[in-house]
Order: C-alpha cells, then sequence, then structure tokens
C-alpha cells in the first residue's frame, strides 16, 4: 500500500496545496485472492473533508487504507478550506475547479491513474458532502458518482439572511463571501438543485448520487429536503438514514455502503 503526501502549485488556489494519497499498487496477491475488484483496473475516490478538516482527516479519522485495499481503488484526499468547494471572482479562490479538475489531471498524470469517467467517483463528508455533490454536478463528464454523507446542504437556510446573522458556525459576512449574494443563491449555480435542472433540461448524463445521514445529525432536514428534490426529478440516487449523529462512526459505515451501490451503478 502506498501512502504519503504531497504539495504541489495550484493555479486555481494561486498558492502550495496539500494532498494526502493511498494507493493499493503493491498489494500480496494473497491477500486480494477472492476479491473481484482485483480483476478489474484500479479505480480513483477523490475525498473531501469537512468544516475546519484537512486532506489528512480521512486517513487519521476515517478509514482511506480500507477504502483502497477493499475497492482496488485510489484514494486521494485534499484540502480545501472552509470554502465549500465553491468558486469565487476573486484570484486564488476556484476550490471547485480545483476539486473538480485541477487535482484530478494532476493525480492522473503523476500516478498514471484511469481518465474514464466510470473509473473516477468523488465523496465526502458535511462541507465535503455538499462538495462531492456539487462537484459532481459541475463536472459529470469526470464523475461516475457521488458519495454525500452528512451533507451540509445550506442553500435554502442561509438564502436571504439578515446582515448581522450569526450561528454556531459562522456568521453572515461568511456566507455572503462562500456562496455570494444571499438573496439569489438558490437560482445560482452554487445550488446543486441548479446545476441538476440545467443538467436534466440539457439531456446530459447525470451522475448516480449516494446520500446517507444520522437521525440525530443537526443537518438531517436539510438532506431529506435534497431528498425530495431528488424524488421530484426521478434522479438516480440512493437515500439511506440510520441512527447516528454527526461523527465518524457514521461516516466509516456509510463511506462502505455508498460506494457498494455506486460501484454497482458503474458497471
Amino acid at each position: 500500500m502506498a501512502t504519503g503526501s504531497l504539495r504541489f502549485y495550484s493555479i486555481s488556489q494561486m498558492g502550495q496545496v496539500n494532498i494526502s494519497y493511498v494507493i493499493p499498487n503493491d498489494i500480496p496477491p494473497m491477500m486480494t485472492e477472492g476479491n473481484d475488484n482485483y480483476k478489474r483496473p484500479m479505480k480513483t475516490l477523490y475525498l473531501l473533508h469537512g468544516y475546519s478538516g484537512n486532506e489528512n482527516d480521512w486517513e487519521y479519522n476515517g478509514l482511506a487504507e480500507d477504502i483502497a485495499a477493499k475497492y482496488n481503488m485510489a484514494v486521494i484526499m485534499i484540502t480545501g478550506g472552509n470554502n465549500f468547494y465553491l468558486d469565487r471572482k476573486a484570484t486564488g479562490c476556484r476550490y471547485c475547479t480545483y476539486a473538480g479538475e485541477e487535482v484530478v489531471n494532476y493525480t492522473r498524470k503523476l500516478f498514471g491513474l484511469s481518465d474514464k469517467r466510470e473509473d473516477t467517483l468523488i465523496g465526502g463528508l458535511s462541507m465535503g458532502g455538499f462538495g462531492a455533490l456539487h462537484t459532481a454536478l459541475a463536472y459529470p463528464d469526470t464523475f461516475g458518482g457521488a458519495v454525500a454523507l452528512s451533507s451540509a446542504l445550506i442553500i435554502h437556510a442561509i438564502a436571504n439572511l439578515d446582515e448581522g446573522f450569526e450561528d454556531m458556525m459562522a456568521n453572515y459576512d461568511y456566507y455572503r463571501e462562500v456562496f455570494g449574494d444571499l438573496t439569489k443563491v438558490e437560482e445560482s449555480d452554487n445550488n446543486p438543485e441548479v446545476l441538476y435542472t440545467k443538467l436534466k433540461e440539457k439531456g446530459a448524463q447525470i451522475p448516480p448520487i449516494y446520500m446517507a445521514v444520522g437521525t440525530e445529525d443537526f443537518l438531517y432536514e436539510n438532506n431529506r429536503i435534497m431528498r425530495k428534490f431528488f424524488e421530484d426529478n426521478n434522479a438516480n440516487f440512493k437515500y439511506e438514514e440510520g441512527p447516528g449523529i454527526h461523527d465518524w462512526k457514521f461516516w466509516n459505515e456509510y463511506i462502505f455502503r455508498g460506494l457498494d451501490w455506486i460501484l454497482e451503478q458503474c458497471k
């Protein structure tokens, strides 16, 4: 199992960025015997961290190495700051471009990863769950599926906030900075529903999406709103919920459930 971290210069972020990786390219045959995932070429999963996290979260708190070994899958973990993996007009703030295009192209070239859509997946938790879903819909020709866990689908909650607003996570100025004009955010491309609708109207291929959230999670109702949107649009998605809060116990269980389902869709 090849593991490590590296730094490279990102044009979309206009600075040095860090990524961590796990690549199962040296597992002894005796350890892969009977695993059908090793009868096909290696796939790639880009994993996104949550609010206040970094590129090490999925390895130190999560099960990145177990994911790589079980699924014959290179796992690439990036850092996006507290920016919801969205592009802004300001120089150096194209976080969606970074997650959906630049880091994909860079790691494909560096590690010789597959450039096929069906071999390229994206996933994340909380803010990263939002990012995985949004990025997959922003780059539907790149990603063959998305796993979104306990996603911070807060678009409708922050729409039309008053100046001076503040909650336990951030304040009005933060939401305005990251999402843009909050009076128009529901109609903007920062809303995954808008991206999905545009793809559907064009008849474009839309990546299958797996969603999961704990019934005691503070983002539970936000995820149910997105579930209804997908149901109303007859989307190719799977939604699961179960006992759990916003923690690694839940994410480390449901990441495997999500990948099992997504890989079935990619066959």
